[in-house]
C-alpha cells in the first residue's frame, strides 16, 4: 500500500500579496438551519497565526434575523452564496473589511435575546469604520475578559 498524502491548499491572492486571509464557512445542519462562521487563515501577513482562527459564528434564529443584512454585505464584496447541501460546508473567500464586520457582528449577537437591541447593534457595527471594527474585534479576541469587552460594546451600540 502506498501512503496517502494530502496536498496543501493553494494560497489565496490576499495571502500571496502579504495580506490577511479570511474565509466564510456556510453550512446547513437541517433543512432550514443556516450557520455561518468567519475564519482567519495563516498567511504571510500574520506570522503568529499557525492554525485557522475562528473569529465568530452565528446560526439559527439569530442569523435569520440579520440574514438579509449579511447577504447585502457579502454581495458588496462580490460573494454569492451557492446551494449549500446539509452537513457539507461551503467555503468563500472574504475581504478583510467584510470579515472584520461579520466576525464582530456574530460575536456581539450570539448571546443576545432582544430583537430590537440586536438590530441596534448590527446597525451600529455597519456604521463603524474599518479601524474601529478591527479594534473591537481585536479586543474581543485577545482581551483578558472578552465578555466584558462585548458587553461594553453592546451597551455603547444600544444607546
Amino acid at each position: 500500500m502506498t501512503p496517502t498524502t494530502t496536498a496543501a491548499p493553494l494560497p489565496s491572492l490576499e495571502s500571496a500579496l502579504g495580506q490577511p486571509n479570511y474565509q466564510l464557512r456556510v453550512t446547513y445542519s437541517r433543512a432550514s438551519d443556516l450557520h455561518m462562521e468567519v475564519w482567519q487563515l495563516p498567511a504571510v501577513a500574520t506570522p503568529d497565526l499557525v492554525k485557522p482562527l475562528r473569529l465568530g459564528g452565528l446560526g439559527g434564529r439569530h442569523l435569520a434575523l440579520i440574514e438579509e443584512r449579511v447577504l447585502q454585505q457579502l454581495a458588496r464584496s462580490r460573494v454569492k452564496l451557492g446551494k449549500v447541501l446539509p452537513h457539507k460546508p461551503q467555503v468563500y473567500s472574504l475581504t478583510e473589511e467584510v470579515a472584520l464586520r461579520l466576525g464582530l457582528i456574530f460575536r456581539v449577537l450570539a448571546p443576545m435575546r432582544s430583537r430590537d437591541k440586536m438590530m441596534a447593534c448590527v446597525m451600529g457595527i455597519e456604521e463603524m469604520g474599518q479601524e474601529e471594527a478591527a479594534y473591537w474585534l481585536g479586543m474581543a479576541l485577545h482581551h483578558q475578559n472578552p465578555r466584558r469587552v462585548l458587553a461594553a460594546l453592546r451597551l455603547l451600540l444600544q444607546e
